[in-house]
């Protein structure tokens, strides 16, 4: 589904990405792990086409994607549930998901879309004329991932989705994220909580000062004795 080959990309001159090749195979779970700056960020933000790479090359289901800009990278179905939520404060939780379909013309079928997202997060059908920036944070996670799922994506990304969260709404989020693999989306995700990561993925990398240092199932990284010291404790 996604292909990404030997791409370089940074900021100001400086390479945060070394030539990291990897893959993400329909309907997986593929994990990002590493340290702050390790480059896994950075990764999500060029594949949405926020940092353009200054070489090597992106496909996705087929057609070149390298150096696309966003609306091209969200009409070709791609979502970016980015971290620390990002939501639209002052608007409500309605008008943000309606955001999340602004590109897509088909009104009847975007108020069917939001209305599962309704059933799905009942929370936030309850504060659907709430400004979006008084939720709380788990609330808030939510109504991202609801807003990344209106484009109908068949590639959505997380990136760091339990950050600054309670630890059961991280449990919560990250069942959340099961169920939309389950129902057939793609999920590439990045996440501070390694351990965690690697139980729920299919496959997992990680990166080191910008380059892939590892990778293989989650399983398998998570007996490596590397992964184990450096970010399981132990």
């Amino acid at each position: 589904m996604l292909e990404i080959n030997d791409m370089v990309c940074g900021y100001g001159g400086v390479a945060a990405l070394k030539g990291i090749s990897l893959q993400v195979k329909t309907g997986q779970l593929v994990a990002l792990i590493g340290a702050n700056g390790a480059g896994k960020s950075t990764t999500l933000r060029a594949i949405s086409g926020l940092v353009p790479p200054s070489s090597g090359s992106l496909v996705f289901e087929g057609k070149d994607m390298t150096g696309a800009k966003p609306p091209r990278v969200l009409a070709s179905g791609i979502a970016h549930c980015p971290e620390g939520r990002r939501v639209f404060p002052h608007m409500t939780v309605e008008e943000n998901l309606n955001m999340g379909a602004y590109l897509r013309s088909d009104a009847s079928e975007v108020a069917g879309d939001r209305d599962r997202i309704y059933v799905d997060f009942p929370r936030l059908a309850e504060r659907r004329q709430q400004a979006a920036g008084t939720l709380s944070g788990g609330e808030q996670q939510m109504l991202a991932i609801g807003r990344a799922m209106m484009s109908r994506p068949r590639l959505i990304m997380f990136d760091e989705p339990s950050l600054g969260l309670a630890p059961n709404i991280v449990e919560q989020t990250f069942a959340i994220i099961r169920r939309i693999q389950a129902a057939g989306t793609t999920v590439l995700l990045v996440e501070q909580n390694a351990f965690a990561a690697l139980g729920m993925c299919d496959h997992a990398y990680l990166l080191e000062g910008g380059r892939i240092v590892l990778s293989g199932p989650g399983t398998e990284l998570i007996a490596n004795e590397h992964v184990r010291k450096a970010y399981l404790g132990g």
